[in-house]
């Protein structure tokens, strides 16, 4: 136990109740962003230029800062304009813009990711999406895109090659979706040998648990603090000091209950992505506040407009291609 941590919430009028039943808490991380920063903002669905714009909005106004936002209906369904608008209104405000790769399991024709099993989810199936996938990632890296979201180890595995390679950019980075995210050490250090740059894990795991996956690799953990309801819903803004402590380097993701569902996105859903987007930064003020009155975060946020990430051990070199 680090002599410096900082009291959970309620812990001193726990303790005037005589109830001071606080269990071991886990070491504090000693990991880093290559910046020195130790935390920072992702705002997730942030689906195209309108919904950006609102949540650039909002962040000015309420005081957010945001490092990075995501968006979960993919560069398929983005055009080349919206695209370079997106990189280019985020970077005047020096946040990194992330794009989900290609089609997804849960997108064609396959029965049994409606089953209750789930099938194989998220996954990329078969050769075509595969291949859709990689064609998302060129097209996006020459548009100028530098982060892309990642839902399958396969799809991972072969960008981080064609990246080793030359053949994409060498400061690409892969993010690794909730959607499959590792739940055990095992498995994170395997999705950062395939090349993962950061990975989302599940936001049911215990403080315990997250400090477990923080101690088996330096890859940047990323983590809802609250849940889209298809993931669970967990609200968990009061554990943001705590997940900075233990889980750093990390970006604290607000995802946000009791919305709908709006991927992919179009015209016909701009305003719910937009008002969606506005109340997720509205969901980081109330973490950000919840922060400070713990007394300020326990370890440094990073300064907005530097993406680096920590680069974690690989798998073995490029594949060999046959001449």
């Amino acid at each position: 136990m680090d002599d410096d941590v900082s009291p959970l919430p309620g812990e001193a009028a726990l303790g005037r109740l005589g109830l001071e039943i606080t269990q071991p808490r886990s070491a504090t991380s000693e990991r880093r962003f290559p910046d020195g920063g130790a935390w920072r903002v992702e705002i997730p669905s942030v689906e195209g230029p309108e919904a950006l714009e609102a949540v650039l909005e909002e962040a000015q106004r309420l005081g957010v800062p945001v490092h990075r936002v995501s968006q979960g209906s993919g560069v398929m369904m983005l055009t080349d304009a919206e695209i370079g608008e997106m990189l280019e209104r985020a970077g005047e405000r020096g946040a990194e813009v992330s794009l989900f790769l290609g089609p997804r399991g849960t997108w064609d024709v396959g029965a049994a990711t409606r089953s209750l099993s789930g099938g194989a989810g998220p996954r990329a199936r078969g050769r075509d999406q595969l291949g859709q996938c990689l064609e998302d990632c060129r097209r996006a890296a020459e548009l100028g895109v530098r982060n892309v979201l990642v839902a399958d180890e396969g799809v991972l595995w072969a960008a981080h090659q064609l990246r080793a390679q030359g053949d994409l950019p060498a400061d690409m980075r892969f993010k690794v979706s909730v959607l499959t995210g590792p739940v055990n050490p095992a498995a994170l250090r395997v999705w950062a040998g395939l090349g993962a740059d950061s990975v989302n894990v599940p936001s049911d795991l215990t403080s315990g648990q997250i400090a477990e996956l923080r101690a088996a690799s330096p890859v940047a953990l990323d983590l809802y603090l609250e849940a889209p309801d298809d993931i669970g819903g967990f609200v968990r803004l009061y554990d943001s000091p705590e997940l900075i402590r233990i889980a750093a380097p990390v970006y604290l993701k607000f995802g946000l209950r009791n919305a709908p569902g709006i991927y992919p996105t179009g015209r016909h859903l701009r305003g719910v992505a937009a008002d969606t987007g506005r109340e997720r930064v509205r969901r980081a003020r109330l973490a950000l506040d919840m922060v400070e009155r713990a007394g300020g975060a326990p370890l440094p946020m990073s300064a907005v407009g530097d993406p680096s990430l920590p680069e974690p051990a690989r798998f073995g070199l490029p594949v060999e291609v046959p001449s």
